[in-house]
């Protein structure tokens, strides 16, 4: 018998075209659940007015912190709503991010004040630069590889959901502590 109370992160499609006036993110969040969707500033212009407005970096992507029964409940009520599957994977089993590879992505995310994403796709085996742990500041503990990228003189950390999105945060030069010589 599957455990239906237990709480995780869910990983969600919101079928919705990109510029609906009411995202799936936004109705979740309405109805009490714990959502996160990775976002970027952009500038639009509505009505010759250039306006500052946050979006979601990929349209269709978000996470819910719920039990299966409740975000049941809502994704049949929210019809471009739908749980992500895995390929190759059991279709009856949505596919769930770990609570701590979860937090850790959000924690870095909402400590970075300039995040930039990556697809899985776009992550090439040579932008993977040296092994470190980050010691001190908002990244502290933190352990993974820098951004590897010719010219850049910023030190950016690779924190992934993978599979899904990485996040290159800035990380001070004065917190690294190599583990490796890669």
């Amino acid at each position: 018998m599957k455990d239906i109370g237990t709480v995780k992160w869910f990983v969600m499609r919101d079928l919705k075209r990109r510029h609906a006036l009411r995202r799936a993110y936004q109705e979740l969040m309405e109805r009490g659940f714990e959502v996160f969707t990775p976002m970027r500033w952009t500038v639009k212009v509505k009505r010759g007015v250039r306006m500052r407005q946050e979006e979601p970096i990929i349209a269709d992507l978000l996470f819910v912190r719920s039990a299966k029964d409740p975000l049941d409940r809502a994704v049949a009520n929210i019809s471009t709503l739908q749980y992500r599957y895995r390929l190759g994977h059991s279709a009856s089993e949505p596919t769930v991010v770990r609570d701590t590879d979860m937090e850790r992505f959000i924690n870095a995310v909402r400590n970075s004040h300039d995040t930039r994403y990556y697809l899985p796709e776009e992550i090439k085996s040579e932008m993977y630069g040296k092994e470190i742990r980050v010691v001190g500041g908002p990244f502290d503990g933190y352990t993974g590889r820098l951004l590897s990228l010719r010219g850049s003189k910023t030190k950016r950390l690779l924190v992934e959901l993978p599979g899904f999105i990485t996040a290159a945060v800035e990380v001070s030069p004065d917190y690294i502590q190599f583990i490796s010589e890669n």
